[in-house]
């Protein structure tokens, strides 16, 4: 089989960038993808829109990535946010900027980003070959990757950009830690990141959750904006807070912020997460609005007062939390109940019990240690040749299209050095 210059394994966002940029720096390229089609798990990102990347300065990128920013500071100048929106739309792809800054196809179509960059590699000449890579060796200063089918490919440098192990049935297995160890190469403990979180008690004030209605489950479908959080760990420390949105399913909470949240976080063993229902709103400002409520409606039962306040489903929760019955006239309501209506409305808690499985993560947190990798050029220290691109390092972001900002930034970088 005939030799290259550049090897890339894996097809995705990552791999596809690294190796039209290495064809088009003139080299010979083959890029190895097992499944048929290129692209699988991009196609699926953004709820099949492909949130592209987000639309802001470098110092921004670096501060959404909790995970190893500053290592991708070289990486990010070298292809900033800025480039991929100009290196799409000059390859034909119209975008546009949406809340948060987030960058989309105008389209709202994930193929057309794929279709793109498959534009991008088979102008450039990237040979694209659909077979797995069962192996990976060095001979000398050329590496060999031996093929499912027992053939060999040969090249000068090996770029490995095979994903983490979210979403396997996208092809993002874990070959490439393999891979990475097989060369020396130390690789992270791995958890989900990007993922939601299985939960099912709400505590009632002062206790835990124990009655009826207080159950997360009971809340499932329930979307929330305009909602702050905070996730508390067991010595009462908030480790992380935000603002936006957020959602309640069958096994818990999901959603913009806790997706986010778990990027930050990398256990759950006894945190909380307190929900301010009203942020807009201080605890002295949300009781002088309850009792003018009060004063309007105070012949009605405490139960028709808090639809003005309240979505339909989340109205028995907090009438079971705040003890207050809900037949009871408004006007009978006492400043002390009214007291644990406000804690109820500005720090609803509910015990976070783990993440779900890795298989439903969007990202992998953990990878490839970054300390073993060149920032500059995406290269091994340790064995000169090869290099790593995308989620496959230990370098993971929060939601908003910073995680495929890592992907291009470093795929180019590779692309670049080879």
């Amino acid at each position: 089989m005939e030799n290259y210059d550049v090897i890339v394994i894996g097809g995705g966002a990552a791999g596809m960038m690294a190796a039209g940029t290495a064809a088009k720096n003139g080299k010979r390229v083959i890029l190895l993808e097992k499944n048929p089609v290129l692209g699988k798990k991009l196609l699926i990102t953004g709820k099949g829109r492909c949130n592209i990347t987000n639309y802001c300065d470098v110092p921004q990128l670096i501060e959404n990535v909790p995970v190893n920013g500053k290592f991708l500071t070289n990486a990010f100048y070298g292809f900033s946010s800025y480039d991929t929106v100009t290196f799409f739309n000059e390859n034909g792809l119209e975008t546009k900027v949406e809340r948060g800054d987030r960058v989309f196809p105008a389209s709202d179509k994930a193929i057309d980003v794929v279709e793109i960059l498959m534009k991008f590699i088979y102008k450039h000449k990237v040979n694209v070959l659909h077979n797995s890579a069962a192996n990976v060796m060095q001979f000398g200063k050329i590496f060999a990757v031996k093929l499912e089918n027992d053939d060999v490919i040969k090249g000068e440098k090996l770029i490995i950009t095979t994903g983490g192990k979210s979403y396997p049935t996208t092809g993002s297995t874990g070959d490439g830690y393999k891979f990475a160890r097989d060369f020396g190469h130390s690789v992270s403990k791995f958890k989900p990141s990007l993922v939601p979180i299985i939960a099912k008690r709400i505590f009632p004030l002062g206790g835990i959750a124990n009655s009826k209605g207080c159950n997360v489950k009971d809340l499932q479908g329930l979307s929330l904006k305009n909602t702050a959080i905070k996730i508390i760990d067991t010595k009462g420390k908030a480790v992380y807070e935000d603002f936006g949105e957020m959602l309640f399913t069958h096994f818990g909470v999901s959603g913009p912020m806790i997706l986010s949240a778990t990027s930050h976080i990398r256990s759950l063993d006894g945190h909380k997460l307190v929900i301010d229902l009203k942020p807009a709103l201080s605890a002295e400002k949300l009781d002088e609005r309850l009792q003018r409520d009060f004063k309007e409606f105070s012949n009605k039962q405490f139960k028709n007062i808090l639809k003005n306040l309240l979505p339909k489903k989340m109205i028995p929760i907090i009438q079971q939390i705040s003890g207050i019955p809900e037949e009871k006239p408004v006007h009978q309501i006492t400043g002390k109940e009214r007291k644990n209506l406000i804690t109820a409305l500005k720090e609803l808690t509910i015990q976070l019990d783990k993440f779900r499985p890795i298989s439903d993560a969007i990202i992998t947190s953990g990878g490839v240690d970054v300390s073993q990798i060149n920032p500059k050029t995406m290269e091994s220290k340790l064995v000169p040749g090869l290099f790593f691109a995308g989620e496959i390092l230990d370098c993971d972001a929060y939601t908003g299209g910073f995680n495929l900002q890592i992907a291009w930034s470093t795929g180019y970088a590779a692309g670049m050095s080879c």
